[in-house]
């Protein structure tokens, strides 16, 4: 399977961030579903006040991506900050935010139940 950039719905797009998400991109483990997610983010996106209200205020959703272009840096529940940069490959466990550093666009591979429950948390604090 293979989809265009351009096909890949777009869940939510505020100023700075556009997130497309593809639901049903795979199986993973036999059972889980697997979301393609494709995310152009500006300098100074941060997650934090987004995912207020989450466990531990975090992302609790692992993901495993590529960094096209960019800096990204997240930090954990006890502050350890790790950052990704253009041609990375990433893995980022359960309970992180994101700050970008520099203009980026990622592609991300999510378990996709928890991955939309995170999405639609966001778009929910947008809305409010």
């Amino acid at each position: 399977m293979h989809v265009a950039k351009d096909n890949v719905d777009v869940r939510m797009e505020i100023p700075g961030a556009v997130i497309r998400q593809r639901m049903d991109f795979g199986v993973a483990n036999g059972t889980n579903s697997i979301s393609g997610e494709y995310f152009t983010l500006s300098a100074g996106v941060d997650t934090t006040p987004l995912f207020q209200g989450l466990e531990g205020d975090l992302c609790q959703c692992p993901h495993w991506g590529f960094v096209i272009r960019g800096q990204i840096t997240t930090t954990d529940a006890i502050g350890v900050q790790e950052t990704v940069r253009t041609n990375d490959l990433f893995y980022w466990p359960p309970g992180h935010n994101v700050k970008v550093d520099a203009d980026a666009e990622i592609i991300m591979f999510s378990p996709q139940h928890e991955h939309s429950h995170v999405i639609n948390h966001m778009i929910e604090k947008v809305k409010s």
